[in-house]
């Protein structure tokens, strides 16, 4: 038994945890079957993004002429986009795991492990005791129950990045957050792209006027297919052979492609540990139960990020790490408040929200509602009027942002300046109003929507015009 006052479940940001914990003067335990980084750096929004920043570049060149830049791409190399992020991802993670072994306060265990009792895990041949624990063991891909899927060679978020030549086509099953961020990627550098989605539009838990938007503009280079189930996959020669059915009529439809992308949501890791043997309860989707203090059903033992599966974006991972670390050394305790949480979707256009939908909103507010286009600011027009626009919910009686909701260019930086404000008491948007914006700049687009904001009863369906 090798005992240690910190036991720390992955090192994604859990390696938060664990600096916090050695920089305290703690013995920590690190327990990391993977490589070190966790999920971010090795198969997430690090080497997503080194294939999606090409991906936009093309699209920038392809829309040049709205400007008067008459521009084609020449050729997109595929293995070199594919080497450059392989070169940033192996950097990153053996610099890491690098100072980890050279941390002597920090033991790290390079396998699997598994909870045998209270507190204690077996790791390989070695078995470890904590006095607290912190779970940070992530997610994998669901993968749903579609016949013949164990029968055919089926990428995922994981294995899209070990491609070795670039595919003709593609079918992508799921049109979330990574379904239309790869969609984008494939369709953009010259695959056949075709995504099929379960719900009746993309990114369901977007305000359905950003998912009319995407629809419109990705439908343009991608096969979009809504309110279908993938039932059927089968290997066809060299390509597969996907079968779908209709969600209204239950009509099938067979559709063959070289590759077949599975993203259809993400699992917690939790079970993989046997946490109920640490009395750890798990809900009814996997994930770890925890309260408003990221406490779960054990004393002393904590739990965030993916696992629990909150807000799976790896800032709010990060930023649970520091309550949970605060938490576990502080009587005080500090609740997550996840209201004022954003997110960002890398798809062409981007998109960035924060905060309660409208839907969401009404229910327990009197609101308003403002919406201003990238078109009618001066940097919008000077891009070329990009199709965007930036919407904003705010309650009546005093100003306070519940949400906001952008697609456009740059929609994840300035969806940031909404997000300060709203962490900033009081959380109206007086600040927004008053600051002096830059002209020209696109953050006026920000400012102009708070300057439009109307009762949501005056509001007609949003409605793209030219």
């Amino acid at each position: 038994m090798e005992e240690f006052d910190v036991l720390v479940i992955g090192s994604g940001s859990g390696m938060l945890v664990a600096s916090a914990a050695v920089d305290a003067g703690y013995k920590v335990a690190l327990v990391e079957g993977g490589r070190m980084g966790g999920t971010c750096i090795n198969v997430g929004c690090v080497p997503s993004k080194m294939l999606i920043h090409p991906a936009d570049v093309i699209q920038t060149i392809n829309h040049a002429g709205a400007i008067g830049v008459k521009a084609t791409v020449a050729e997109v190399d595929f293995q070199s986009i594919m080497n450059r992020m392989h070169a940033l991802v192996t950097h990153d993670t053996k610099h890491q795991a690098t100072a980890v072994e050279a941390t002597p306060e920090m033991t790290w265990f390079k396998e699997q492990g598994e909870f045998i009792s209270d507190y204690t895990m077996q790791v390989g041949a070695h078995t470890i005791k904590a006095k607290v624990v912190f779970i940070a063991s992530g997610a994998r891909t669901f993968i749903p129950p579609i016949k013949g899927i164990q029968t055919v060679d089926y990428l995922t978020s994981d294995t899209v990045l070990e491609l070795k030549t670039q595919p003709k086509s593609v079918i992508i099953a799921g049109g979330g957050y990574i379904g239309v961020e790869y969609g984008h990627f494939f369709s953009a550098i010259g695959t056949k792209t075709t995504i099929i989605q379960r719900e009746d539009r993309l990114l369901p838990n977007e305000e359905p006027e950003i998912s009319e938007l995407l629809r419109s503009e990705l439908g343009k280079r991608v096969d979009v297919y809504t309110g279908y189930d993938v039932v059927e996959v089968k290997q066809q020669g060299i390509e597969k052979a996907v079968t779908m059915r209709s969600r209204v009529d239950g009509s099938e439809k067979t559709l063959t492609a070289e590759a077949f992308m599975v993203a259809t949501g993400r699992i917690s890791n939790a079970d993989r540990l046997k946490p109920q043997k640490t009395g750890v309860k798990l809900d009814e989707r996997g994930f770890i139960v925890v309260n408003e203090n990221l406490e779960t059903s054990k004393k002393h033992i904590y739990a965030f990020g993916d696992a629990i599966g909150k807000a799976m974006f790896k800032h709010a991972a990060n930023y649970e790490a520091g309550i949970v670390w605060h938490n576990s050394t502080h009587d005080h305790k500090a609740p997550m408040d996840y209201s004022a949480t954003p997110h960002g979707v890398y798809t062409y256009p981007q998109i960035a929200s924060v905060g309660l939908k409208q839907d969401e909103a009404k229910k327990h507010y009197n609101i308003l509602v403002g919406v201003a286009y990238y078109r009618d600011t001066a940097m919008g027009a000077a891009m070329g009027s990009p199709e965007g626009f930036v919407k904003v919910i705010v309650e009546k009686e005093t100003g306070k942002i519940l949400g906001a909701h952008i697609i456009g260019p740059e929609a994840t930086v300035l969806i940031q300046e909404i997000t300060n404000a709203m962490v900033t008491p009081p959380g109206d948007y007086g600040p927004i109003a008053r600051g002096m914006h830059i002209h020209p700049a696109l953050n006026e687009v920000v400012q102009n929507a708070f300057g439009s904001l109307i009762d949501p009863a005056h509001v007609h369906e949003h409605e793209h015009q030219n």
